[in-house]
């Protein structure tokens, strides 16, 4: 039984989106690329713009990880501007965009009426109020290991449409399959149905 992990940074899983590091060369799988807050160079951005779009291919299944991050030192202006230039190829090439956001939901969730694509935020692990913003706005939430031990964000998932959800490992060392039968315990749905509703997802996100 495969459980497709929806962000991981991990090349020997290919029942995933491998998420790659910028300036790599793109694997034989579906991958994600995108240009990461913390990755932008501004005196090289012209560059780093030219990289992604030369590298996406057809296993390309998304832009990302993009967004907003209120920790790094870049700029805002300047990572609100290379964000809505990924927005913009995301339209283009049509292409859901995979959300990385730290601090800055209320600027991200501004940005959701740029895009004519789908936007998931990767890694969700906030309260809910900040989830119900979201799902009002129409984003998809995966969510990843935290929710193996975070009661509140337990709490949370219950409240989350199966129909806006993925699941992930991210940089984390765990079995997925873990993540799956603690999500179908907390939605009191089978492992299959779970796995069912990932593919119609990913088949949604992916097909419009």
């Amino acid at each position: 039984m495969d459980f497709f992990d929806f962000h991981h940074h991990k090349k020997n899983i290919n029942y995933g989106i491998y998420n790659l590091d910028i300036e790599k060369t793109p694997p034989d799988f579906y991958y994600s690329a995108g240009i990461h807050p913390q990755d932008i160079q501004p005196e090289n951005i012209e560059n780093q713009l030219n990289w992604l779009k030369s590298i996406i291919t057809e296993n390309c299944f998304a832009i990302g990880e993009c967004g907003l991050d209120g920790l790094v030192s870049v700029d805002i202006k300047i990572q609100e501007e290379i964000f809505f230039k990924q927005i913009q190829l995301a339209n283009e090439l049509k292409k859901p965009l995979i959300i990385h956001c730290v601090r800055k939901f209320y600027e991200v969730i501004s940005f959701r009426k740029k895009s004519e694509q789908p936007m998931i935020i990767h890694g969700f692990n906030k309260k809910q109020p900040v989830a119900d913003d979201l799902l009002k706005n129409n984003f998809y939430l995966s969510f990843g290991k935290a929710v193996l031990y975070h009661l509140s964000l337990q709490d949370t998932l219950k409240t989350v449409p199966l129909d806006k959800l993925f699941l992930e490992t991210d940089n984390d060392d765990f079995d997925i399959k873990e993540l799956y039968q603690k999500v179908s315990e907390i939605k009191k749905i089978s492992l299959e149905q779970l796995q069912q509703q990932i593919v119609e997802n990913l088949d949604t996100i992916k097909n419009g």
